[in-house]
């Protein structure tokens, strides 16, 4: 009994010391300062349609992606629902959407905003260059 007190001791206080020391993200802006725009550049975590319009395996303009996202449709987000650039955008009074870059219908005025630039397998991992090269011989340099 003694020995399953002190274990659980010892847990709570190493996820409280967890809690206390662990540096927690903050983004500081000076009350007098606004954000106006974002401009997403990354991988799939930040790809809000890019890859519909190029010539790439990594999609996902397909079911299940999409299934909680408005209207239940894929959008090419790879995701069920709003990226962290969307929330971004929408929780800082931007945009409701942070549109994709290569989106045919995108507007001069919608650049003004913020848009994304990522696209998804980009990386540094050598095999997601082999396996681009290997699929499509024409993007070799």
């Amino acid at each position: 009994m003694l020995t399953i007190l002190r274990q659980s001791l010892i847990l709570v206080s190493l996820i409280l010391m967890m809690q206390i020391f662990t540096p927690q993200a903050a983004v500081v802006v000076p009350k007098n300062a606004t954000i106006t725009a974002i401009f997403a550049f990354g991988d799939s975590i930040l790809d809000t349609g890019n890859n519909n319009h190029l010539i790439t395996l990594a999609k996902s303009n397909f079911p299940p992606y999409g299934r909680d996202f408005m209207g239940g449709e894929p959008t090419g987000r790879f995701s069920n629902g709003k990226l962290i650039s969307d929330l971004s955008v929408e929780q800082l009074g931007i945009k409701g959407l942070l549109p994709p870059f290569l989106d045919p219908t995108l507007q001069l005025q919608d650049l003004i905003g913020g848009v994304s630039f990522a696209s998804a397998s980009t990386g540094y991992d050598l095999l997601t260059a082999e396996l681009t090269v290997y699929k499509f011989p024409f993007l070799a340099l």
